[in-house]
């Protein structure tokens, strides 16, 4: 009798361990369900994500209907500005000044206009040369009042990239056979070339002229645009997460990364981070070095695709996931 009860309590021992040890279930909300009842967007329908890190506010891309901003966590949402007719569509063509900490915000449109830029996120949009239209990336120059460099990708054209030095009255074709790119100032930028049959190990190539000439350098897939935090600007490629922190003469490996689609999104200092990869969000406290367990998305945006974004507001403690087309799901990780 007493080694079955000892039996049976090792037995539920064991299972509450388990049990303990097993991860928790991503407990996703969204937050956009009524907005789109409420406006109707155009094909795509939530298309874009960004959050303002001081401050905790989230702003959408919503197909056909303009960028919208919600101050309490997708409870209530405003339109910034006018309607405005378009969409984005890859990761991270609705983007808030990472380097000088202003409320500049730029949307670059697969369909509708041209590149938008809105100097305090006020809504008092400036539209480029229609030349910007049917983008795919587009970068600019965070660090001069007047954006003079903008480098921009065009849809479905061969991987052609496209240059303004003049704040986007007018543009150049570089040409190409490219993939996103990094302004640092007026004169230098670091692009990725597009990997291919006829290029299977792509280089990341740099100007000091503004695109006039590109100087090869080491050889990297770039799947997405690079990110910047800290004086540092940060680029996920085939296999790893690499840096450079003297605008892209050097670069040096921060760690293996397998898969990563979207990212780096900073948390709340320069050693939280948080990549979207194939398996889901995967999130480092030691700068990169290691990853957790990937965080499952919601099963209800059916998987991650290469028009998947993230983003957190480190003020809330909050993840933000979307897929264009789908809701914008909200994890709350301080509940």
């Amino acid at each position: 009798m007493t080694a079955h009860c000892d039996l049976r309590r090792c037995m539920l021992t064991f299972a509450c361990l388990f049990t303990s040890a097993a991860p928790a279930v991503a407990q996703w909300q969204p937050v956009t369900a009524e907005l789109v009842k409420e406006q109707k967007p155009g094909f795509g329908g939530i298309c874009g994500v960004a959050v303002d890190h001081k401050t905790g506010d989230v702003y959408i891309d919503v197909s056909d209907r303009g960028i919208f901003r919600s101050t309490d966590q997708g409870k209530s949402w405003k339109r910034v500005g006018a309607e405005i007719k378009g969409r984005t569509e890859w990761p991270g063509c609705l983007m808030l000044d990472p380097v000088g900490g202003a409320k500049k915000m730029v949307v670059a449109f697969v369909y509708g206009g041209p590149i938008a830029i809105d100097l305090d996120a006020s809504g008092k949009w400036t539209f480029l040369d229609k030349k910007s239209n049917h983008i795919d990336w587009c970068a600019v120059d965070w660090t001069d009042t007047d954006m003079k460099l903008i480098f921009a990708l065009k849809h479905e054209s061969g991987d052609l990239l496209i240059v303004s030095r003049d704040g986007g009255k007018n543009f150049d074709e570089v040409g190409k056979g490219y993939g996103p790119t990094w302004v640092f100032d007026s004169k230098t930028a670091i692009v990725a070339e597009a990997k291919s049959k006829t290029k299977p190990k792509p280089r990341l190539l740099r100007t000091t002229d503004a695109g006039k000439t590109f100087e090869p350098g080491p050889e990297y897939t770039a799947r997405a645009l690079p990110r910047w935090h800290g004086g540092k600007l940060y680029w996920l490629v085939e296999g790893s997460l690499i840096a450079t922190a003297d605008k892209g003469e050097s670069w040096q490996k921060v760690g293996d990364l397998k898969d990563g689609r979207f990212g780096p999104i900073f948390g709340k200092d320069g050693k939280h981070l948080f990549v979207l990869t194939g398996a889901g969000i995967v999130e480092s406290t030691d700068g990169g070095m290691s990853w957790s367990k990937p965080i499952a998305l919601p099963k209800s945006m059916g998987g991650v695709s290469t028009l998947s974004w993230i983003e957190f507001d480190p003020v809330h403690d909050a993840l933000y996931v979307m897929k264009m087309g789908s809701d914008l799901y909200r994890l709350d990780r301080g509940k």
